[in-house]
């Protein structure tokens, strides 16, 4: 693996099991689902133990991020490579047809909440489709206390949470401390810091068709993990259709959304970016390495390989995701 020259490197998604998932994926992605069984979740490009993402492209096709990032951490991410062990990203499609489990995510400083090799964790969403009776929840109405969020049922849910109905192209923010919460049939886009640290302080009633039980609570983590004044947070608006988008910029993950049918420039020298497939299809041109990429696909640029073309086939609505300095 050392000696191969690295090129732009396409993923084979992971689907995941939700109680709370459908079916829409499939479509979405243009691929068959396993099983039978509700999907919430495709993790896309992920570099964890349990799921670590392969290869779906050229020579290194096969093996797993996980491995990449072991044997070639520098060529992956460039000056980042001091900072981290692993890929600090994991990137989700989410398809919510009921309603997620009321939640929140702890701070990076929130050590004592945070297993052992895991971070806190901030993430974001971006509307990719949404029924009429679609909806997000994030944040808090002002003056609710723990109290009040021990109580917290289906019947009082809106009394304590803000709350909107999502439209196709929106972009929520979730800093890690908010509570938080969507469904009722949307499907959104996640990039997230590299965690799977959640409390849930509330599910909806759900009951696991896999255990004919409710899923665990985390009241107290939960409880602890919360920033009680963050207030109501709003999307941002989907807005025209900008050519380019600087949509989304904080510690952790600068998120930026083209909607193209020309030719555009990806990436940028010795730094390393995640291409996501949103809607239309095209090609990744990086010298004489072509890789394609259809609605649903993600392609890592590695730091090494620095800037590459991005040739569209039909008009592109692609997000490309770059990792911020240190602060």
């Amino acid at each position: 693996m050392t000696n191969r020259p690295l090129y732009p490197l396409r993923f084979t998604p992971q689907f995941q099991y939700r109680l709370w998932g459908g079916r829409a994926l499939g479509t979405f992605m243009d691929t068959d689902l396993p099983g039978d069984e509700p999907i919430g979740e495709a993790w896309i490009l992920s570099d964890r133990d349990d799921f670590s993402s392969q290869i779906a492209n050229g020579s290194l096709a096969g093996q797993t991020l996980g491995d990449l990032m072991k044997a070639r951490k520098a060529d992956i991410l460039g000056e980042h490579a001091k900072r981290f062990e692993r890929f600090p990203l994991l990137l989700k499609f989410l398809d919510v047809e009921k309603m997620l489990s009321v939640q929140v995510h702890p701070r990076d400083d929130q050590t004592a909440l945070i297993p052992a090799g895991d971070t806190g964790k901030t993430e974001a969403w971006i509307v990719l489709s949404a029924e009429k009776d679609a909806r997000i929840y994030a944040g808090l109405n002002p003056g609710t206390t723990a109290k009040e969020l021990r109580q917290l049922d289906a019947k009082n849910a809106d009394t304590y949470l803000p709350h909107f109905t999502p439209e196709v192209g929106q972009a929520v923010m979730i800093e890690a401390g908010t509570v938080h919460s969507l469904g009722d049939g949307v499907m959104v886009f996640e990039v997230q810091e590299n965690s799977d640290t959640t409390f849930r302080l509330f599910d909806w009633d759900h009951v696991d068709a896999k255990t004919g039980k409710p899923r665990e609570l985390q009241v107290d983590k939960a409880l602890a993990a919360i920033d009680f004044d963050q207030g109501a947070i709003k999307p941002l608006p989907a807005g025209a259709k900008a050519a380019r988008e600087d949509l989304l910029a904080n510690t952790h993950f600068h998120l930026v959304r083209w909607q193209q049918a020309d030719d555009f420039t990806v990436g940028a020298p010795a730094d390393p970016r995640v291409l996501v497939c949103a809607h239309g299809s095209g090609k990744v041109i990086a010298g004489d390495v072509k890789v394609s990429m259809k609605q649903g696909d993600v392609v890592l640029l590695p730091a090494s390989l620095g800037a590459a073309r991005f040739s569209p086939a039909e008009p592109v609505t692609l997000f490309e995701i770059a990792i911020p300095e240190a602060a």
